[in-house]
């Protein structure tokens, strides 16, 4: 079991600290809202009104024992500074922020943050790669060209086996699973022996522009089911 503090409480704050503690961990919420508070504190270990921008008050609450911390102070981007400063004065070396803009995102890698998120942008791109290409299910950005993406086997991909299709050394892509839809089943890591099915879809890491070429087959794929 670890501990994080999670600082801001808005629907993105709340999801992380909710999810958290449903894993099991000791959750620690803070906020300035009292109503966000009382919201969050039957899925929490702890939550405390307060500004998390005080090293003090963080220290109060238990957050310089904690592994890693969530920054999630909505559009405040100054509130985001200084809440991360002071967790990372009291020694909280992994801190997650939530951003609002790359400006704000660049400010907190010149902090030395462990990740930024930006939930708008990144939900906006999912919704965007899956609605332009029929053969995408999921799509989940890792980084500015990189990201792991589900897609339908393509027609000309099944009845072979991973090891006959070689996608990495063909595609530069990796399959790094299977999702079985019929049994709702994930495969990870996958056999390269089994034999692809129409009723499987392929989890697969690397390039946009990689992906991409194995996108092209698997929208071909669902265009001609139509």
């Amino acid at each position: 079991m670890h501990r994080f503090v999670i600082v801001g409480l808005g629907n993105f704050g709340s999801s992380v600290a909710e999810a958290l503690y449903g894993h099991g961990h000791d959750v620690i919420a803070v906020d300035t809202d009292e109503t966000a508070v009382d919201d969050i504190g039957p899925h929490c270990s702890r939550a405390a009104v307060g500004d998390g921008r005080e090293a003090a008050m963080l220290e109060e609450i238990g957050a310089e024992e904690a592994d890693a911390a969530v920054v999630s102070t909505g559009d405040d981007m100054t509130a985001s500074i200084l809440a991360t400063m002071a967790l990372q004065d009291l020694g909280v070396e992994t801190v997650y922020v939530k951003v609002i803009s790359d400006n704000h995102a660049r400010i907190m890698r010149q902090l030395g943050v462990a990740e930024t998120v930006f939930p708008e942008r990144d939900s906006g791109i999912n919704l965007a790669s899956r609605i332009s290409e029929k053969g995408v299910v999921n799509y989940v950005r890792m980084g500015r060209n990189l990201s792991v993406q589900e897609l339908v086997v393509p027609e000309e991909w099944r009845g072979h086996t991973l090891r006959e299709l070689d996608v990495r050394a063909a595609y530069g892509v990796s399959v790094v699973g299977i999702h079985e839809t019929r049994a709702d089943e994930m495969i990870v890591p996958p056999d390269p022996d089994d034999t692809l099915r129409y009723t499987d879809t392929l989890i697969l890491a690397g390039t946009d522009e990689a992906i991409e070429a194995v996108a092209d087959l698997a929208s071909a794929t669902a265009e001609d089911a139509e």
